[in-house]
């Protein structure tokens, strides 16, 4: 349904793109798309899938494309440092725009380019004019163009993750004020993004009471004296400079006089120019778009597709809403004829394969082989293949570890040769989350920005298709930076995680056994403790018959609801509840004792091989921040704290005359902060081996380090760990249990005490915001788009985001390194030591009991040195029978 429907418009709407805030959109949002030849063009990409939606979808009339012209204009007059922090355009953007004035001029599209004064303007001035007339659609998303909409004047987003539609109530019912009132408001406030100060210490808070009271700021000018003295403290001496704030937010609607309808209508279009430019510029997928944008025209030129005598289709999945496809959104490729394949059940059947780039793919019992333009079908001895493999260039294959761990012939293929295409793809976009083979090889056919060799691969020609999407990859991944980081951490590991997976850890059955029966002998006590507190049986595994007890019957005060409306019954809820009930706290320990049961005791020795040990599959592509995660079973998840958590990890123990050796890095993330940072209080604790914690305490409670009490010290600790991962006031005063006021005066006082840490962490932001893109230490990105959303939840996630995968990334990169070289350690294998697991900042080393001392000092050496921080790597070494002694 278009818009028009959408909103029920009886006239032809004029729609307003605000295009140059698609433009910087799409150069952050992709930053590494270009043609084949390196032009640049991820701006382009984004304005024309813009466009050409807009054209598809809504078939509109009237339609006008704003860009910002080159210079200043009359807000710098004002205001000499308006916009003053924002860097220059980018060269890679800059040697797009010549190119997106001509696209927009080929598609027909009015085009205007301000002077003197800003492309919203220009905005606000169309829509002022055209609103009485005819419905008016605004394309974007800054926050200053929400001062344009009326009962006729909508803004729609189209780009965005969630497509958003605002209308003049939604303003009124988000921010309690009129669209003639927010250059007011964003006059108090301040833009940072723009470099308006607004009054100082006048928040979102204070100026909605404050307009409440008085709508302009000419009625809180002409009432000064009735102010509260806090908010007239604030105000004095910024009555003047909050009416040029407002000048510098608030928009002209005097612009473009001499514009008449006739000018914005969209003109005829040369439908073959199209197509010229879309293929010059390497968007052939754009192509179906013109065709359904621009039914009538000159036919445009046929498909490449093979002639075939019977019909098959590559199916391909849609990517999910929002998120970025590395070759565009798929769509089915229809084909006429089967493939016919070439057979090998020898190697000899094999053209010489010597320094050819190949392509190989694992059906069963055989493999699709692509070369030269052809695919193989093999079936013949995996020895043999390897054999004749061996002399290869390189070898696309879906996922090298999955070939590891299928047959120990495949170690014989030097690591150099294999390119693992699912391992490209996620270093590309680590948040696509599905990297399996039949995803990538159906985005192949996408066809947006392929190399014109790889265009007319079949769609069953499996073994081509690998090696087409390594034709496609490889560049992107140079262009990105990521070659490095590709062939000397995350290759390097592959072998090491087959390893690991193939050695398992032994555990110990009968004390499974023996925790399973006391645990299941304490539920049995807890559920008839529980039923008799609520003077009836119940289901305690239902959280509605919970939900009954607690609130109906015994009249518990209910702590919040589901997402659907029902009183909530989870843990996080119950936990506040504890004081009004004995039952409250028998509950948390009952699901305490049945996750224990459900999750370990029962299944994980089910899943015990025949070698008395448990597999995991470690997962190298399934988090954003580069961190390995476990599954099949969840190695990671183990229980840590308590005296359940140490039994737990008793249960897991060294084979046969073997001991563990475990070691963990001391504080790894602080210290990565430490060495990005540079704080030097953090730096100064790390290099004198203090105790971090009560350092940082001591600064929030102005005592000496030896005075810190221990609550103190777990108060410190809460929030150096917490604002690593961006925890706000309201989560710290949960976990602190203290107020939101307090919460933020602990939050300010820590980076006033280092306030080393607040420059560094709008540093990150602000490179997140310029790049595109966050990086680790050695060098994996995250992309973060979201830091141009114009939702302030959307920015402030985005934040936490970009922090938390500087550090937390960093960390991860570190016990890769470490685990490489652990595993490389030719005296730890020689002393009969193999690493068997990894969780999260601790790594777990089997080895002879005779020699596990010397064992774990070579471990903990190579974890302290296996990279150079500005503070010291510290690694916490035990050793023992079982893992919870060793830990």
């Amino acid at each position: 349904m278009s818009l028009s429907e959408k909103l029920n418009f009886e006239k032809s709407p004029l729609y307003l793109i605000d295009g140059s805030a698609f433009f910087y959109r799409g150069f952050h949002a992709y930053p590494d798309l270009k043609r084949s030849d390196g032009f640049p063009t991820n701006a382009l990409y984004i304005v024309l899938r813009v466009l050409l939606k807009v054209l598809k979808e809504e078939k509109p009339e009237y339609l006008v494309f704003m860009l910002d012209g080159k210079g200043k204009n009359f807000r710098h007059e004002l205001f000499d440092k308006y916009k003053a922090q924002r860097p220059p355009m980018p060269d890679d953007l800059r040697v797009q725009v010549e190119p997106l004035k001509e696209a927009i001029r080929a598609l027909g599209v009015p085009l205007i380019v301000s002077s003197g004064e800003e492309a919203d303007d220009i905005i606000a001035s169309l829509a002022a004019r055209y609103k009485k007339e005819r419905p008016v659609v605004i394309l974007g998303a800054d926050k200053d163009l929400k001062q344009c909409l009326d009962d006729n004047v909508f803004m729609w987003d189209p780009a965005g993750r969630a497509e958003k539609i605002t209308s003049l109530a939604d303003f009124k019912e988000s921010t309690g004020l009129e669209p003639n009132q927010w250059a007011d408001f964003q006059a108090l406030i301040g833009d940072s993004a723009d470099n308006i100060p607004g009054v100082p210490g006048v928040g979102k808070v204070t100026a909605t009471k404050l307009m409440a009271k008085y709508p302009t700021l000419e009625d809180i000018r002409d009432n000064f004296k009735f102010l509260q003295p806090n908010i007239k403290k604030k105000m004095e001496g910024e009555l003047e400079n909050m009416f040029m704030y407002r000048e510098l937010t608030r928009l002209r609607t005097n612009s473009c006089a001499d514009l008449e309808l006739a000018d914005l209508k969209i003109t005829p279009v040369e439908r073959k120019d199209v197509v010229e430019y879309l293929t010059t510029y390497e968007f052939r997928s754009m192509i179906r778009d013109v065709n359904a944008a621009f039914p009538d025209g000159n036919a445009t030129p046929e498909s490449k597709a093979v002639p075939k005598e019977k019909a098959t289709t590559a199916k391909a999945k849609k990517p999910e809403a929002g998120q970025f496809s590395l070759f565009g959104d798929a769509t089915p490729v229809t084909v006429e004829t089967r493939l016919e394949f070439k057979k090998a059940q020898a190697a000899a059947d094999l053209p010489d394969l010597s320094g050819k780039d190949i392509g190989l793919v694992r059906d069963d019992n055989s493999f699709y082989l692509g070369v030269d333009g052809d695919e193989w079908l093999c079936k013949m001895p995996i020895a043999d293949l390897v054999s004749t493999l061996q002399s290869a260039a390189k070898i696309a294959v879906a996922d090298v570890k999955s070939f590891l761990r299928s047959d120990p012939a495949w170690s014989q293929i030097a690591l150099s040769k294999w390119y693992d295409l699912s391992l490209s793809a996620y270093l590309l976009n680590p948040e696509d989350r599905n990297y399996e083979w039949d995803r990538l090889r159906s985005m192949l056919y996408a066809g947006d920005e392929l190399p014109d060799a790889v265009d007319e691969v079949h769609p069953d020609a499996q073994g081509m298709a690998a090696l087409a999407l390594m034709h496609v990859l490889a560049p992107r991944v140079e262009s990105a930076g990521l070659a490095q980081l590709v062939s000397e951490l995350e290759v390097p590991l592959i072998p090491v995680l087959a390893d690991m997976e193939a050695a398992g850890i032994s555990i110990d059955l009968e004390s499974f056994a023996e925790f399973l029966k006391e645990v299941s002998t304490r539920i049995e006590e807890l559920t008839k403790a529980i039923h008799e507190r609520a003077e009836e049986p119940f289901n305690i595994r239902s959280s509605q018959q919970m939900s009954t007890v607690l609130f109906d019957k015994l009249g518990l005060k209910p702590g919040g609801k589901t997402p659907k409306g029902a009183l909530s019954t989870a843990n996080s809820v119950l936990e506040k509840l504890m004081g009004q009930h004995e039952i409250i706290k028998d509950i948390l320990e009952f699901r305490k004792m049945e996750k224990l049961r459900s999750t370990y005791l029962e299944p994980l020795p089910k899943l015990v091989g025949s070698d008395g040990r448990i597999h995991t599959n470690f997962n190298q592509l399934a988090t954003a921040t580069g961190r390995l995660s476990s599954s099949g079973p969840n190695l990671q998840n183990i229980p840590i704290r308590g005296d359940q958590g140490k039994r737990m990890r008793a249960c897991f123990t060294a084979g046969e005359g073997m001991r563990l050796a475990a070691a963990d890095y001391s504080q790894v993330e602080l210290r990565v902060l430490a060495h990005f940072s540079g704080d030097p209080t953090l730096v100064s604790a790390f290099e004198q081996d203090e105790d971090i914690h009560s350092r940082t305490a001591a600064l929030l409670f102005d005592k000496e380090p030896a005075d810190i009490t221990r609550d103190e010290r777990g108060n410190a600790k809460t929030i150096n760990f917490g604002l690593i991962y961006g925890m706000g006031p309201q989560k710290l005063s949960q976990e602190l249990g203290i107020s939101l006021n307090e919460a933020k005066e602990f939050i300010a006082k820590y980076f006033e005490k280092l306030g080393v840490l607040r420059e560094f962490y709008d540093s990150v932001v602000e490179t997140g915001r310029d790049k595109g893109y966050v990086t680790t230490l050695s060098g994996r990105r995250r992309l973060m788009p979201e830091l141009h959303s114009g939702n302030p939840q959307i920015i402030s996630q985005a934040r936490r985001q970009a922090i938390n995968t500087v550090i937390q990334g960093s960390a991860a990169d570190i016990i890769k390194m470490a685990m490489i070289k652990v595993a490389d350690n030719s005296a730890i294998a020689h002393l009969g030591g193999r690493l068997i697991l990894q969780i999260h900042d601790e790594l777990l080393v089997e080895g002879p009991e005779e020699s596990i001392e010397e064992i774990g000092k070579l471990l903990q050496e190579d974890m302290q040195l296996v990279t150079s921080l500005a503070v010291p790597l510290k690694v916490d070494l035990g050793l023992g029978k079982n893992w919870a002694q060793a830990h």
